[in-house]
């Protein structure tokens, strides 16, 4: 994404978005494993750009909860 910064605007693109209420660690966590075990076999016949897509939304997910957890208790 773009992100642009101006004294009295501030301008984000972005290809996807979740609001913090919608992010679902269980979900998020699932996602994840299925994205490894999908590229971990190699007798699967799965369509890799799209597991590691998938790995990489999981694992954005998992990251932002992380940084909103730091933030609700306070910790940097």
């Amino acid at each position: 994404g773009i992100l642009e910064v101006q004294p009295n605007l501030i301008t984000l693109l972005a290809d996807t978005a979740v609001r913090a209420a919608d992010l679902d660690e269980m979900a998020a966590l699932e996602a994840k494993q299925r994205a490894e075990h999908a590229l971990s076999d190699k007798q699967a016949d799965i369509d890799y750009a799209k597991a590691m897509a998938e790995l990489a939304q999981a694992v954005a997910q998992l990251q932002a909860i992380a940084k909103l957890k730091k933030k609700a208790t306070g910790k940097r």
